[in-house]
């Protein structure tokens, strides 16, 4: 097999976890700001490629490498292109796109795009490329005391996760997420993502492209085998144990948060894919499945620190994890195969070196934005959504319902008689004056999806012959079937139903009020309400009959 192909091929793979993280983030937030989320990680690439190679390459690769620290910018891809090592450039800048783009996650709903635009430049350009160099050029001081992070669990995601608490922190929490309860404490509300199908898909993609991230880099097709076994089993193993934990704790599997525990999996794998075996990349994704739960609900519950999308936790602390478990797990160096505590003294020294390093620079870089241009957008922008207060867009689901227009024909098969209704006397439930058949009721009827069926029949059998049907979503006094949504409780949750509107004439709305009954009814919580309103007149605009008339045998129109 030519490795070298493969090293492109894989790189290519890198570029493509970009879909995945604009799908994951996009999926976790609300629909409002879809359209902004995909521009992010849109430019994070497009403005990285920029100054990456203007300034950001040679800073990290320069064979000039001054104390280990930091290389001279060299520009041999215009000097000298024919000979200049594409193939390197190109690996390395897939690499750094990534970094950025972790940032955008944590800070999502509510910051500037003009200065989204600017740290994720700083970050292409500066950040990234500096502590990079440590590690991944040979004259970088860490590179030199043997320091392991094969892909970047330090390197790229611990970074990204850094930055993203510091910025978090600094741009405050969405409006709404944290409010004071009647006690005066805090109360933390959940923002469900609008689209978990979209979280889902990133997910998979991240998946599918990681084994590019972590591959790409081997030296053989024996190395190649055993780096995407182990990218396999870590967050196969954390996913699993996030699971099992989020079922035993809260009765039921966390479906966003075993998303997170998967790429908390690959997160962790990724420094040591290539040095630890079967039983080390286990147990390392066993801890990840668990802590990214832990610091999730930490990060938002005790620290108020507002993380749509978990990227702290995934990449910030599960990155710090797998990288000090090199020192651990290593079959050559580790801890638990016989190779001492070097190893693990370098790896722990690497990440607080870096750690500390991206903190100061990012905790510069933001407090310079947040004081001049500023990081955040103003309320009415945020309540409006970041599509149209910063793109002009009014809804990146154009010509989309919020739920999907299926056809309403519900999935339960049951039937029911209501002719019998028809010779009983029914007390009047609208008095009026008007006599029968001039007397016009609009009815409206809230009912369960897959009840609408057995309505629709029952309507026919009275003679109604037309309704209107919308999709909705609401609750009663119940507020809806409340749970947890990322160890978040939701005290009220708005759940799809159908809204029925018939207006009626010569039908009596007694009968359709009394069928409507006997068809919706289950005896639980959410059979629907329905509810009454007087009629001024009706007109049927393409003929202009008024009345009855226009009512045609009650089509309601």
């Amino acid at each position: 097999m030519d490795m070298s192909v493969w090293y492109l091929l894989g790189a290519v793979l890198v570029f493509f976890m970009q879909c995945g993280f604009a799908m994951v983030e996009t999926g976790f937030t609300r629909a409002k700001n879809a359209g902004n989320i995909i521009m992010k990680n849109l430019m994070d690439f497009c403005i990285g490629t920029v100054v990456f190679f203007i300034l950001g390459y040679g800073i990290m690769n320069s064979e000039n490498y001054f104390f280990g620290l930091i290389g001279r910018p060299e520009y041999q891809m215009f000097t000298d292109f024919a000979n200049f090592d594409w193939s390197n450039f190109f690996f390395q800048l897939v690499f750094c796109a990534t970094a950025a783009t972790i940032v955008s996650g944590a800070m999502a709903e509510r910051t500037k795009f003009s200065t989204y635009c600017i740290y994720s430049a700083v970050i292409s350009a500066i950040v990234y490329p500096i502590e990079a160099g440590w590690v991944w050029n040979s004259a970088g001081w860490l590179a030199k005391l043997g320091y392991v992070d094969f892909a970047g669990s330090s390197v790229i995601h611990m970074v990204g996760g850094i930055a993203s608490v510091i910025g978090a922190a600094m741009l405050g929490p969405r409006i709404g997420k944290y409010t004071k309860g009647k006690d005066g404490k805090v109360v933390v509300n959940a923002f469900p993502g609008h689209s978990l199908t979209l979280g889902a898909l990133g997910c998979f993609i991240l998946w599918f492209a990681w084994y590019g991230f972590n591959g790409a880099a081997a030296s053989d097709p024996t190395q190649l085998a055993q780096i995407l076994g182990t990218t396999t089993i870590a967050p196969a193993v954390a996913t699993f144990a996030c699971m099992l934990f989020t079922w035993i704790r809260n009765g039921a599997p966390d479906v966003s948060m075993c998303l997170n525990a998967s790429l908390a999996g690959l997160v962790g794998i990724t420094a040591g894919c290539a040095n630890v075996d079967a039983v080390g990349a286990t147990i390392i994704g066993l801890v990840d499945g668990i802590l990214v739960v832990i610091v999730v609900e930490f990060i938002d519950q005790k620290l108020k620190i507002d993380d749509p999308v978990g990227a702290v936790a995934v990449h910030g602390c599960n990155g710090l994890w797998g990288t000090v478990a090199v020192g651990l797990f290593d079959y050559n160096n580790g801890v638990f195969y016989g190779g001492g505590f070097h190893q693990l003294g370098v790896q722990v020294l690497g990440v607080v070196c870096i750690a500390a390093y991206t903190a100061v620079a990012m905790t510069i870089v933001f407090t310079i934005l947040k004081h001049t241009i500023g990081l955040r957008v103003s309320a009415e922008e945020e309540i409006m959504g970041l599509d149209i207060a910063e793109h002009d867009l009014a809804s990146a689901y154009a010509d989309f319902l919020p739920i999907s227009a299926t056809t309403m024909g519900g999935v339960t098969t049951e039937t029911i008689d209501v002719t019998d209704l028809r010779d009983k006397k029914l007390a009047p439930i609208i008095g009026g004056a008007k006599e029968a058949g001039g007397r016009y009721t609009k009815l409206t009827i809230m009912c369960k999806e897959d009840r609408f069926a057995i309505l629709k029949d029952a309507m026919s059998q009275i003679g109604v012959t037309g309704m209107t049907v919308s999709h909705v979503m609401g609750c009663g006094t119940q507020k809806g079937k409340t749970g947890q949504y990322r160890g978040v409780k939701i005290d009220m949750n708005l759940l799809p139903q159908l809204q029925v509107d018939i207006v009626v004439s010569t039908v009596p709305p007694e009968l359709v009020v009394e069928a409507a009954k006997k068809a919706l009814y289950t005896g639980e919580y959410g059979d629907g309400k329905i509810f009454l309103y007087d009629v001024e007149n009706v007109v049927r605009i393409r003929t202009n009959e008024t009345g009855i008339a226009a009512l045609d045998n009650d089509v309601a129109h």
